[in-house]
């Protein structure tokens, strides 16, 4: 057995965002065994097109029609087959609602547990969890003899592009309709949102210093400075201040922008599990022993009613 694996999740041809990051943890992983890393992507034709110039050994397009529409036993029953042709050591899947229903059934096909929802690869390999909503961490290292099966948190490794084209090969799983115990329903479909704070390259969020919901205004004036989403921390949207879809954290969105600036936002754990992709991190607060200090790249203690409109000014004199 060698390499890493990457099952990459699409739907209609279009790729979801998370299976980039999960190709960017199997490249780390790969990294770390000294081995290749590969992907696959599951449809009813050429499903290997949607990744581009993604620097793999090999792109697995595994083809059939009854892979057109989503079943949990037909990918089960493809990926099994395709596993077992590649021998990887470690299969990674993208943390999606799709994957969630299919890949613990497919791990246990190989006497196998799924480790889902990880935030890091550490050297051994070790992978890295979190319990009760962010307050811990836990290690997981597998102890079995058989490939491992990995799910990748969102936000969790920055999926960058990388030159080099990968070969494409066409794998035909054997699978038939008898095999497909589940009828395909209504595809699920997230509530509806206006702003997708993940896809923002720089956030500017506001948390409970700001004090009043008429104070919002000069950290939204930063942000237009910046060209930035405004986001917040959960007390401001439970207040109706900003609307729900702009909260981060456990209960919110999960970003990795560019650029997090943080204004009057303590740092609790469940913020904290919504943003810790963010490249860097700058916070204003007004209170040194704040827990975002501990995870902020660059950190100003002080006001924020007298730092956010001399930053505001500053960005502005500095595009004239």
């Amino acid at each position: 057995m060698s390499g890493v694996l990457v099952v990459m999740d699409q739907r209609g041809g279009v790729m979801n965002r998370m299976s980039f990051e999960a190709l960017a943890a199997g490249k780390q992983l790969a990294a770390k065994l000294g081995a290749e890393c590969s992907a696959a992507v599951l449809g009813e034709s050429g499903g290997g097109g949607g990744v581009g110039n993604a620097a793999l050994a090999r792109m697995y397009s595994v083809e059939h029609a009854l892979l057109k529409v989503y079943t949990a036993d037909g990918y089960v029953g493809a990926l099994e087959q395709l596993v077992k042709k590649v021998e990887p050591t470690h299969v990674l899947f993208p943390h999606t609602y799709q994957v969630r229903d299919f890949a613990p059934a497919l791990a246990t096909r190989f006497k196998q547990v799924l480790i889902s929802d990880v935030i890091a690869v550490h050297d051994g390999p070790v992978f890295v969890r979190q319990l009760l909503q962010g307050k811990l961490n836990a290690d997981y290292r597998q102890t079995g003899s058989g490939p491992c099966f990995v799910s990748v948190q969102a936000g969790s490794f920055r999926a960058e592009a990388e030159s080099g084209e990968a070969a494409v090969e066409v794998f035909v799983p054997a699978i038939d309709a008898a095999q497909i115990r589940n009828k395909p329903g209504e595809l699920f479909r997230e509530s509806t949102q206006t702003v997708d704070l993940s896809a923002a390259p720089v956030i500017v969020s506001v948390g409970r210093g700001i004090g009043e919901e008429s104070n919002i205004g000069i950290v939204q004036e930063l942000a237009d400075a910046l060209g930035a989403e405004l986001a917040a921390s959960r007390p401001i949207c439970d207040n109706g201040w900003l609307p729900m879809e702009r909260q981060v954290g456990s209960s919110g969105q999960t970003v990795s922008p560019k650029l997090y600036l943080a204004v009057g936002i303590s740092g609790a754990i469940q913020h904290l599990v919504g943003m810790k992709g963010s490249k860097a991190v700058i916070a204003i607060n007004k209170d040194e022993h704040a827990p975002i200090f501990e995870v902020a790249d660059y950190g100003v203690v002080g006001d924020l009613f007298e730092v956010v409109p001399a930053l505001t000014k500053a960005v502005l004199a500095a595009k004239q």
